[in-house]
């Protein structure tokens, strides 16, 4: 493996909040699918904030969701934007820079500097599109482990996410017990509901419905941006609450003007036409794909009983669900928690009273600061609990 460091991100003038950052980058010169399939070489993209310590027992992941990247916290010196996760990260925030060392990668088979289906083929040059292999949250876990390997971090203090990054936090718990002290999953489940897989097989169909899709090879024409505009808005959809629609939006019309035949006429839709034209911007269809089945075909258990896959572990546990997240209810995240006592864990369950629905997990900080920082708090302190 050949390694590929830019400089640590340093801590802003201001001191509350990583400064301008830069993108990192683990050259693996193979890694193995859990498909069977392998590639040669693979890039993982990834951003560091704080200070490893001379132990190097301060280290926290930090594990994305669907359409998140490596820029979690700070103003990327690349892009000039802000972090998805800044006013989490930071001096005195809920994951503090001053105490702690934090690391965020970029998913293999994301579009966001790590290896995807948009990535050139060694030999051909061209973009892989559907010749990359499918991808699993296992391989994700299994590519942030080597990122950690190479830091020369033998145990992390924690690992957290929500979403699909809640599932990394889980396949982290099965996995790899033996290198985590702490584990937070937000908003998520241990395997998808068949209402959840519906919602990813609409908005998979309304990409590879697009004209320009082309099979995944669309890289030298057309993008599919309508497909995946309108995949972005049903998502969006799942992501907010009937509640914060409500207040958001109400039944306002666009600019107050008169309805017009079939135009995005009330405000809300006008939303949903802005998101899914944004996220074509910056998102590749080809890694929706790949990504959403991903967390299709995830699932903790393998199968099996959920508690059977926790035994053995021994790390803390803290699962943070949102009251009105009727994309993850809170009932997945209370199956997590029941599965790690009937294991043996010192596992927490909060429900967080929260309008904002799955966006929560994203919006609600200073609800979320005060929990994560005394969990980290006692993992600090009494590392897992073997110790």
């Amino acid at each position: 493996m050949r390694i590929e460091l830019m400089p640590q991100n340093e801590t802003s003038p201001d001191k509350s909040t990583p400064g301008e950052t830069e993108m990192q980058c683990v050259i693996l010169e193979s890694l193995a699918f859990e498909s069977g399939e392998s590639l040669s070489p693979v890039f993982i993209a990834y951003e560091t904030y704080g200070r490893l310590n001379a132990k190097k027992d301060n280290a926290i992941l930090i594990c994305h969701a669907l359409t998140g990247d490596a820029h979690a916290a700070g103003i990327s010196k690349k892009t000039g934007k802000i972090g998805w996760w800044d006013s989490m990260i930071g001096l005195g925030r809920a994951f503090d820079t001053d105490r702690y060392f934090i690391i965020c990668s970029n998913v293999l088979g994301g579009c966001k500097g790590s290896t995807g289906p948009s990535s050139p083929h060694p030999v051909t040059e061209r973009p892989y599109g559907l010749d990359f292999p499918i991808v699993t949250i296992r391989d994700m876990v299994n590519a942030q482990v080597r990122i950690v390997e190479n830091l020369g971090i033998e145990r992390l203090l924690c690992v957290v996410g929500g979403s699909m990054g809640g599932m990394q936090v889980l396949e982290w718990m099965v996995s790899h017990p033996e290198m985590i002290n702490g584990a937070i999953p937000l908003a998520t489940t241990a395997k998808h509901s068949p209402q959840q897989i519906a919602f990813h097989e609409v908005e998979r169909q309304a990409i590879m419905s697009d004209p320009h899709w082309n099979s995944g090879d669309y890289y030298c024409g057309p993008l599919p941006s309508r497909g995946l505009a309108v995949a972005r808005m049903i998502g969006h959809i799942t992501y907010m609450s009937d509640c914060s629609m409500a207040e958001k939006f109400g039944r306002k019309f666009t600019n107050g003007c008169r309805p017009c035949k079939f135009s995005a006429d009330f405000e809300v839709e006008g939303y949903l036409h802005y998101q899914g034209n944004r996220f074509v911007e910056r998102f590749d269809a080809n890694s929706y794909l790949y990504l959403t089945k991903a967390m299709d075909y995830y699932d903790a258990a393998r199968g099996g009983k959920l508690h059977e896959a926790f035994a053995g572990m021994r790390a803390r546990v803290l699962a943070i669900a949102f009251t009105s997240d009727w994309l993850y209810p809170a009932y997945q995240s209370q199956e997590i928690v029941s599965a790690c006592k009937l294991a043996g864990l010192d596992a927490t369950y909060c429900e967080v009273n929260s309008t904002c629905g799955h966006d929560a997990f994203l919006l609600e900080t200073e609800k979320q600061t005060h929990l994560i920082r005394h969990f980290l708090e006692t993992v600090d302190r009494n590392g897992g609990m073997d110790n």
